[in-house]
């Protein structure tokens, strides 16, 4: 089966329909094993060189571990070539309705067997150095997710275009927007049902793709439960405009500011357009 052929099997208006109303999809089986042992050697190559991005995300008396890197495509050829050469460009291209999928970063995420670090809830985009609403990442793991592990997300949080604050993973600090500038995200944990929470027990070949929008998060791993490598990577689309910020984004891209204008699209080297519609 073709590239194409693959797409349009997947891509249905159900599909489309669901993204927009809950911010987020499970496609079951998206990837073939090709793809998976692609980002599996990315991963090794990554984990074996990482970047000045590379940082600890858990305490030091954590009984796992948990890890992250950003921004590795361009000299991580196993992820480049995914990037390139997978469907998951033109699948955010068709979920976001966008004429173009350009590439805004990669962000490798691994949590080890036993990790007590959550992931907080939060939404990406706030931060970020990008303003607009044609967005989609996806969340790709390379090993079983458990339910109680996955990413879960608050189903149509991302309508509205509502910001809230983006804090600290580790320590809660307002880095980014001052402090009362953005409405804080609620404490989803201390009355869960009253939430419309997603997530999906997931196996290798399976992504979730999600707006930057939309609130999202995850526990830490059990002891039962193997190590969880996952690759992100994040698309924009027609109307994602440059947004610099006077503080440092997660992602740094503040070198960008002397190639692209404020509230030019984010035509750029770093930026590549992946894919384009017919």
């Amino acid at each position: 089966m073709t590239l194409d052929q693959r797409i349009n099997l997947i891509v249905t208006n159900s599909l489309i329909n669901e993204y927009e109303e809950n911010g987020a999809v499970c496609i079951r089986q998206l990837l073939n094993k090709d793809e998976i042992e692609l980002l599996r050697q990315g991963i090794d190559e990554n984990l074996s060189h990482p970047s000045p991005h590379f940082k600890i995300a858990s305490q030091p008396n954590d009984t796992g571990r948990f890890i992250e890197d950003f921004c590795t495509w361009k000299t991580n050829r196993y992820y480049k070539q995914f990037i390139y050469e997978s469907p998951c460009a033109a699948i955010a291209g068709h979920l976001m309705k966008s004429s173009i999928s350009r590439l805004y970063h990669d962000h490798l995420l691994v949590k080890e067997s036993n990790t007590k670090q959550i992931t907080p809830w939060h939404q990406d985009q706030p931060y970020y150095n990008i303003e607009g609403n044609q967005t989609c990442s996806f969340w790709i793991p390379i090993d079983p997710v458990s339910r109680y592990s996955t990413l879960e997300f608050i189903a149509g949080s991302h309508r509205g275009h509502r910001w809230l604050m983006p804090r600290a993973f580790m320590n809660s600090e307002a880095k980014w927007f001052p402090e009362g500038s953005l409405e804080e995200i609620p404490d989803i944990n201390v009355n869960r049902n009253a939430f419309p929470i997603i997530g999906w027990e997931l196996e290798p070949g399976d992504v979730v793709a999600f707006h930057m929008l939309t609130l999202h998060g995850s526990q830490g791993t059990r002891e039962n439960d193997n190590r969880r490598r996952v690759f992100s990577v994040r698309f924009l689309g027609d109307d994602v405009i440059h947004a610099p910020r006077t503080w440092i984004t997660s992602p740094d891209f503040s070198y960008i500011s002397q190639d692209i204008k404020p509230g030019a699209p984010m035509d750029h080297p770093d930026f590549p357009i992946i894919w384009k519609s017919l």
